[in-house]
């Protein structure tokens, strides 16, 4: 279980993250949601050990570990990747070679080429097509799904996984989650959208750093929908409600 315990994060004197406290289990697909500058981004960022991002308080555990001082590297390696809201570019690396890190991860190129298929991506065109600007932000974004695909990470946080990409791509974007839970990893989808939230069976609605509501996917969008959608509330909560 990866659990967040009253998590602070604070940067230059503004509080982002306010005693955030999480829970996620395996097999079980997650949302986290709220408007866009919420702080929903930067729970993923804490997760997963980005530099600059470590808690101000609180702690984070995985299987009862305590992971918060350990470094990306070191988290990556217990399972936990985190897919970038707009994918990074590799000047001079081919699709094949980030796939398969480089020849390090054990996979062969027929799971290579059916990790690409799965997204949408015909490997005869994409194996050798370079990760840099003359990829599409969308066909990026699909490489980067391909990678969970083979990597299986334990707990993937994908942040906003439907940015750049098509909404007849949606479909796929729900297969790649629905993969991951299946072979017992656990996905945390970052979003504001409702459409991607559907897919997930446990939320957590954001705002402003503070949790205002967990539970079943279907009351988190329905708070989403009767807080978020129609707030007409100039101030940040307080103590978790909306004054």
């Amino acid at each position: 279980m990866l659990i967040l315990s009253n998590v602070w994060y604070c940067t230059f004197q503004r509080e982002i993250l306010k005693g955030i406290n999480m829970e996620f289990l395996p097999g079980t697909k997650y949302v986290i949601l709220g408007t866009n500058g919420a702080g929903k981004s930067t729970v993923g960022y804490v997760i997963m050990g980005l530099e600059g991002y470590k808690p101000s308080e609180g702690r984070i555990f995985l299987d009862g570990r305590d992971i918060t001082d350990l470094s990306v590297t070191e988290r990556a390696k217990l399972g936990i990747t985190l897919m970038w809201q707009e994918p990074a570019r590799f000047d001079g690396i081919n699709v094949e070679t980030y796939l398969t890190l480089g020849g390090r991860l054990n996979v062969s190129k027929s799971e290579v080429c059916d990790a690409l298929e799965f997204v949408g991506l015909d490997p005869a065109l994409y194996l050798k097509r370079l990760v840099d600007k003359t990829l599409s932000g969308g066909e990026r974004k699909r490489v980067e799904l391909a990678s969970l695909l083979l990597l299986k990470p334990r707990y993937a946080i994908l942040d906003e996984p439907d940015s750049g990409i098509d909404l007849m791509s949606l479909d796929m974007i729900n297969n790649v989650i629905n993969y991951i839970a299946q072979y017992g990893g656990t996905p945390i989808v970052i979003t504001h959208r409702e459409e991607m939230a559907y897919n997930t069976d446990y939320g957590y609605l954001i705002c402003a750093g503070l949790i205002l509501k967990t539970g079943r996917t279907e009351e988190v969008i329905s708070a989403f929908r009767g807080t978020c959608e129609v707030c007409k509330h100039p101030n940040l909560p307080v103590n978790g409600e909306l004054k």
